[in-house]
């Protein structure tokens, strides 16, 4: 075999070594740069956080194999972990190219957490199915989490405080710790507040999350006779509704009370599918009811 084609062989060996280092470099890049922007510097238990996220993807960034979501982290000032808000962005991470921008808002509602001060926020992207996440650019705090805002935690001293009045089960909680929390329904359920005489925003938030009950509920948000929001709710997508409510609509009495109101209800002990022995009836499950002035 004549001397120049080991070499060549050498060479075309080294070239592909090359190329694989290469493309090795080109994955561990950062992917994009990610930024929150907070519509307040303070934040109260139980009271809704409005948050933009944004993501500039880097212009030599890859296409990205699969749809990351992006895991949100509220810490505490000894770096512990408090709550999550881990979510899927609009816009899947596979449809990001590269060099633009990917902007989106949400509404976090603070859980009922036993702490006050400075709150601090990282995230990253992560895929749930392996846990890996990819590098991006910013202040890292270790394992590819970027910290991208503050805010002060503060004690809720809002006097227009809903309560579950009627209509209702008991208050069940998620994991221990975690400070989330729900009612569910029955058919009619009765919520109350001070009547503040101004204009309001309602916060709503709500799921259905047993798919096995078919066809989506029907509800209704009522102040008396007036209907102040009707929605479709589908299994396993929690809703956040945002309703503005006119002073006239509040009425003039002291207190408000809304009537949530669902089409069809279930009771998970009579549907086979479930293997539950709860013989409650149940409509939906209620997350979160804040009153906002405006």
């Amino acid at each position: 075999m004549p001397r120049y084609s080991l070499s060549l062989r050498g060479f075309l060996l080294l070239a592909a070594l090359s190329g694989g280092c290469a493309r090795l470099q080109d994955a561990e890049s950062p992917v994009a740069t990610p930024s929150v922007t907070l519509a307040q510097k303070d934040a109260a238990v139980g009271t809704p956080l409005e948050m933009n996220y944004q993501f500039v993807v880097a212009p030599n960034a890859p296409v990205f194999p699969d749809d990351y979501w992006v895991f949100v982290h509220f810490l505490d000032t000894d770096g512990e972990l408090m709550w999550t808000d881990d979510h899927q962005p609009p816009m899947p991470t596979r449809q990001w190219k590269p060099g633009e921008t990917i902007e989106y808002s949400r509404t976090m509602f603070v859980p009922k957490f036993p702490y006050v001060g400075e709150t601090r926020i990282e995230l990253g992207l992560f895929l749930p199915k392996t846990g890996g996440r990819l590098p991006m650019t910013g202040e890292t705090k270790g394992q590819r989490s970027y910290q991208v805002a503050t805010f002060t935690l503060r004690l809720q001293t809002d006097n227009l405080y809903v309560v579950f009045k009627e209509g209702w089960h008991e208050t069940e909680v998620a994991d221990e710790g975690s400070g989330i929390e729900w009612q569910w329904s029955k058919k009619n359920g009765t919520l109350t507040f001070r009547n503040p005489m101004r204009d309001v925003t309602f916060y709503f938030q709500c799921d259905q999350p047993v798919s096995a009950l078919g066809d989506p509920q029907h509800v209704e948000l009522r102040i008396g006779p007036t209907v102040i929001d009707r929605f479709t709710l589908a299994a396993g997508r929690r809703e956040l509704r945002k309703t503005d409510v006119s002073k006239a609509q509040l009425g003039g009495s002291e207190t408000v009370e809304i009537t949530v109101a669902v089409d069809k209800t279930f009771v998970p002990a009579i549907m086979a599918q479930l293997k539950s022995s709860d013989p409650r009836e149940l409509g939906i499950r209620v997350f979160r009811a804040y009153v906002q002035p405006r």
